[in-house]
């Protein structure tokens, strides 16, 4: 996606979709769809301008914030209080972006797909088209499924309440109010159908592929409790990119090395997201810019001005020295950091003890800015261990827990032992938690897997009994499903008497 006109054409973009994405109000002089794409070529720089809009650094922001993945730093200016003391309300920040973002993505690839059918392409064009539509429909339904599973209280229950079900481009007046998780799910599987019935390339890190279709249905069955369906799917990915060695797995996070990823949003120098992006108090992050400076301000050292750190349950399950150490820890904790030999009993923790995340270290040589990772083969084979621990598969699942150790020690790790579903959930999230922090995951896990893992929000109890007290928080917290904003609310009062239980 390192292309320049994908820069140029979301100027272009911007002024087809209008002060609420609308095509559908004529005015004198306006460039609608059928004017504005008039070839597969222009699809091709709309589609770029789609892409530009799909970011995940928000969700790495409330994921972390929200959950037990960070402590408030040493030099905090008060950035994210309300999320990490657990205030969730519809007037919080973090519920109105992933409503306004993903319906924002929902809305420019409506638009693509209705100007896609106004063009027909020639035998020539027709792969070209055919991918075009297969990525932009990946796209939308990627969107509607972080909906999905934001604002659906039980997304294995089709009679909840979901978000509105949109496949169109809606006028300025519409008001729709939301449809039932089934429904949702039905445009979800509707998209993801015809992206794989349509895509070309089986695999490509940084566009969407078969693979990354894949994946993505791996997710699904997952969130649904589809298991067997999880299982497979995330077994036959896994054995195509298997997992990287130490080496691989370092030069990822520098964007150097892609041998276990399947899919990322690339980020580079002069781009949309090439920023420091919102850091305000209100927010803790949210606001797109450098996934790094969702925990930092200047780099991820100690001199960096980190305002958040990594929360000690994190810290406390990775080893570090060399040799035998968990190359996860080299990643993630900045050898800047200061360490307390006596943590427990340190009379000082918040200047004694500051662990500083290097998970973004920065690349072009720009600190704090990196790729983000989307799909990775190791969240696909802690898919498969979760659908085989569900399945009461322990050794199976115990056996995926190793062999991911094992690449990440860089030396043979004992087999875990389980006797329970809950047992063996558990400490898949446990693994996940480790893995893929820092990457948006934890929220989203905690509300799918939590209440059978026995596993909520833990965080440090030192750490977060200097900040607030709230340390604690069950999994099946009405707070893991967020409300509908009041922004939607007072431009659509209608769905206001649909808002979700606790709000």
């Amino acid at each position: 996606m390192k292309k320049i006109n994908k820069i140029i054409f979301v100027g272009l973009l911007a002024l087809l979709m209008g002060c609420n994405d609308a095509i559908d109000i004529r005015q004198v002089g306006r460039l609608d769809a059928a004017n504005a794409f008039r070839s597969v070529a222009d699809l091709q720089s709309g589609l770029l301008a789609v892409y530009d809009q799909w970011d995940i650094s928000p969700e790495i922001a409330l994921s972390s914030n929200f959950t037990d993945e960070i402590a408030v730093g040493f030099d905090s200016g008060g950035q994210g209080f309300a999320l990490y003391d657990f205030v969730m309300n519809a007037g919080t920040a973090a519920a109105a972006d992933v409503w306004v973002r993903n319906f924002r993505v929902n809305n420019r690839a409506s638009v693509l797909i209705e100007a896609a059918a106004t063009l027909t392409p020639s035998a020539a064009e027709q792969a070209d088209y055919d991918n075009i539509l297969a990525q932009v429909h990946f796209i939308r339904a990627y969107a509607n499924m972080q909906l999905m599973i934001y604002f659906s209280p039980d997304p294995t229950d089709d009679a909840t309440l979901a978000a509105p079900a949109i496949s169109t481009v809606q006028g300025l007046g519409a008001q729709p109010l939301r449809n039932t998780t089934g429904e949702l799910w039905d445009l979800i599987n509707a998209d993801i159908t015809l992206a794989s019935n349509l895509i070309q390339d089986q695999s490509n890190a940084t566009f969407i592929s078969r693979d990354a279709i894949n994946a993505m249905r791996a997710r699904i069955a997952l969130t649904r409790g589809d298991y067997p369906t999880a299982e497979s799917l995330a077994s036959s990915l896994l054995g195509t990119y298997g997992l990287a060695d130490r080496t691989q797995y370092a030069n990822m996070w520098f964007d150097a090395d892609n041998t276990e990823v399947i899919f990322k949003l690339e980020r580079t120098l002069n781009d949309t997201y090439d920023g420091q992006g919102s850091t305000d108090n209100d927010t803790g992050g949210l606001g797109g810019g450098w996934a790094g400076a969702r925990f930092a301000f200047v780099n991820a050292t100690l001199a960096g001005s980190p305002y958040f750190e990594m929360d000690r349950s994190i810290f406390d399950n990775l080893t570090p020295g060399s040799p035998g150490d968990d190359i996860r820890y080299t990643v993630m904790v900045s050898p800047t950091s200061v360490i307390s030999p006596d943590y427990v009993n340190d009379p000082d923790p918040v200047n004694n003890d500051i662990l500083v995340i290097q998970k973004y270290p920065g690349s072009q040589g720009r600190p704090l800015m990196n790729d983000l990772k989307v799909f990775r083969s190791s969240e696909m084979l802690l898919i498969a261990a979760e659908a085989r621990a569900y399945q009461s598969n322990f050794t199976g699942a115990a056996t995926l827990i190793k062999q991911l150790r094992d690449a990440r020690f860089g030396t043979a790790q004992p087999l875990p032992s389980y006797s329970s579903v809950a047992e063996a959930v558990g400490a898949v999230l446990d693994e996940r938690k480790v893995e893929l922090a820092y990457e948006g995951h934890r929220f989203k896990d905690l509300k799918r897997s939590g209440t059978a893992g026995n596993r909520g929000v833990a965080r440090d109890p030192i750490a977060c009994a200097i900040q607030s007290g709230a340390c604690t928080l069950a999994a099946n917290d009405f707070r893991f499903t967020l409300p509908i904003p009041i922004v939607e609310i007072n431009a659509n009062p209608g769905i206001g008497a649909q808002q979700n239980p606790g709000y």
